[in-house]
């Protein structure tokens, strides 16, 4: 079934969850009036990205961040409309990076699936490991719309992931990110170019769309590039938001892309029709 979705790319106020939940809400509202049937939310939306050692007391646990989205958005949406929100999450005495996906019905609001992000940079600008944890689970799961897999920023840059999720089959790959612009030596950003191409090479590859929503406005002197963007399976850009600035980006989704991408580069079914022999590999070079 084609959907709309929306990528909502804000600049959220430091440490000011209530007032980052309701631009997350307005958003939400704003898309839905405008067709979208599901909205996504960069990696820490609800709070800002440069938090460190203020991650505990920002955190929220899953559904509390489920029933806050409820209570901004109840009454103010009249259709079902799905949303993928990035938050720092507190659970059994860990804190996470996490994704929170969410069905908002008029008469309430379901929490569908929570991913954790796998791959924490602690490099450079990144100081992730030092005060959250990865996670350990794959983030491929069903809602009304779709199979959809779910990767946080730097989990994108490593392609096993998008692999796992292509072959547990994702038909699109959603990504939320909050990467500080670098690199300025050509027209963009090296990394929002960079992101570009993975993006691409991820749909071309496994004939699946892949979505990309980034943060932006600028925490300690840090600047975040926006520019985010959606891919159909045949890897042709569909949709882009402009650098830096807010901007809500709207794109059709057909699914009936797929079957044609994967007709025409059967990719896919090699790499399924090989997968016991690719684990066997994977078991021999641990």
């Amino acid at each position: 079934m084609p959907f709309t979705l929306a990528c909502a790319q804000l600049a959220p106020q430091k440490a000011k969850l209530d007032a980052n939940i309701e631009r997350i809400a307005d958003f939400t509202v704003q898309a839905s009036q405008g067709g979208a049937d599901l909205v996504l939310f960069p990696e820490s939306a609800v709070s800002g990205y440069y938090l460190e050692g203020g991650v505990l007391e920002n955190a929220l646990e899953a559904e509390d961040l489920c029933t806050r989205l409820d209570r901004a958005t109840q009454g103010r949406l009249s259709q079902p409309t799905d949303i993928l929100v990035g938050y720092y999450e507190k659970a059994g005495g860990g804190l996470y990076n996490s994704a929170l996906y969410v069905e908002l019905q008029p008469n309430g609001a379901k929490a569908v699936h929570n991913y954790r992000k796998f791959f924490l940079p602690t490099y450079g600008l990144f100081d992730e490991e030092r005060f959250v944890s990865r996670g350990h689970k794959l983030g491929v799961f069903d809602t009304r719309l779709g199979r959809f897999g779910v990767l946080i920023c730097e989990d994108v840059w490593h392609s096993l992931l998008s692999t796992l999720c292509a072959v547990q089959g994702a038909q699109a790959i959603l990504v939320p990110s909050a990467s500080p612009g670098r690199g300025f030596h050509g027209s963009e950003p090296e990394n929002h170019a960079r992101y570009r191409r993975m993006l691409r090479a991820i749909s071309e590859e496994h004939g699946l769309f892949t979505a990309n929503v980034q943060l932006t406005g600028f925490e300690g002197g840090k600047g975040f590039v926006g520019g985010s963007m959606v891919f159909d399976p045949m890897g042709n850009p569909i949709a882009e938001s402009p650098l830096i600035e807010e901007h809500l980006l709207m794109a059709k989704i057909d699914p009936d892309l797929q079957a044609i991408a994967r007709s025409a580069t059967p990719l896919l079914a090699d790499l399924r029709t090989a997968w016991a022999d690719i684990s066997r590999m994977v078991q021999e070079v641990e």
